[in-house]
């Protein structure tokens, strides 16, 4: 394992990180399965593995990088205490790094994030500081605290520690399907501001070169999209509403952009109503409980199912945490099952 004190000596992310994430994360982390259902497979023609990233400690993807992060800081860089800024799963995963690991967290959070995201992160002991999404300057909220306590920083995703303990998603992706001796011809994968991403891209491509990787993000919110196309980060206005609030973001981070566009073959932006019926299907047949913007992979594999018709297909499901009342409006507004999934 590596030692903390050489975290400012790290400069890219490395298959050695990521493998040293999946060190610090065991027995903490739940090593989450790689599911299937045959009547599913039947009905898209194609086979598709569920990364159910829902059932992972606080449910979503982000403890893996928070806990990696942290872990990783000298002694002396976490006595002031760590702050963070999050419209909610980044914020959980850092509240519960720093429970396990006797860090004091600060966590500004929008206040319109759900309130099951802002209630578990006070719950797992952080203090939480709300500010206003569209008017706010969240990462300069965020270093004005810093530099009033001396807190490190945990940034939600351009980080190289954070993204290598994201990329531990694509290390299990690859060992589970060895396992299996299943040949993952595509991933399918939500992005944001990219971490997860480019985490699992680094892992992916060094254990499988030739397993095409996927990016799926809300439309209107396609910066990641944008950005490829353009050869650069590419901002796009936050202003349109969507029910996929963990995966808004105006562009994707700078270290997190290098990776994906070596990596990343292209992407497809959905509907807010492409996502709801996928929430439905993923319910419904494979009893998995996620929020909107973990079903992005999904929603975007429905709608371009005839592109990988007869190819396995990871579909990672990056969260659920989402309320139960907007979870049952979702369910009841979405298309019935047959409709969904008709080609």
């Amino acid at each position: 394992m590596l030692n903390s004190d050489s975290t400012n000596d790290r400069t890219t992310v490395t298959l050695d990180l990521v493998g040293d994430a999946a060190e610090r994360l065991q027995g903490l982390a739940v090593r989450t399965p790689l599911l299937e259902s045959v009547q599913l497979n039947e009905a898209l023609g194609l086979r598709v593995l569920f990364k159910p990233e829902c059932l992972q400690r606080t449910g979503s993807f982000k403890f893996r990088g928070a806990y990696t992060k942290l872990s990783r800081l000298p002694m002396d860089k976490r006595a002031p205490g760590i702050v963070a800024y999050s419209s909610g799963n980044h914020a959980q995963g850092v509240a519960a790094a720093a429970h396990l690991l006797g860090i004091r967290a600060t966590i500004l959070m929008p206040s319109d994030a759900p309130t099951i995201k802002i209630e578990n992160t006070r719950d797992l002991g952080a203090e939480v500081i709300l500010y206003e999404r569209n008017s706010d300057d969240r990462q300069a909220l965020a270093e004005q605290k810093a530099n009033e306590t001396g807190a490190a920083i945990v940034p939600p995703f351009d980080d190289i520690d954070v993204i290598s303990g994201q990329g531990t998603v694509g290390l299990e992706i690859a060992q589970q399907a060895d396992y299996m001796n299943a040949g993952i011809d595509d991933i399918l994968c939500p992005v944001g501001g990219g971490g997860l991403l480019s985490g699992l891209s680094i892992a992916v491509s060094e254990h499988s070169p030739l397993t095409r990787i996927w990016c799926a993000e809300p439309e209107n919110y396609d910066d990641v999209i944008q950005s490829l196309a353009a050869g650069q980060p590419v901002s796009v206005p936050l202003r349109k509403p969507t029910i996929c609030d963990a995966i808004v973001t105006p562009q994707p981070g700078l270290i997190t952009f290098d990776i994906i566009k070596q990596k990343v073959s292209g992407g497809f932006s959905v509907t807010d109503h492409e996502v709801m019926n996928a929430m439905a299907v993923l319910f419904d047949r494979m009893k998995l409980v996620a929020e909107p913007g973990g079903s992005v992979a999904f929603a975007a594999l429905l709608g371009q199912r005839r592109q990988f018709a007869g190819k396995t297909v990871v579909v990672v499901v990056s969260g659920g945490n989402v309320d139960r009342a907007e979870f049952s409006r979702i369910l009841a507004d979405a298309d019935p099952l047959k409709s969904s999934l008709s080609v």
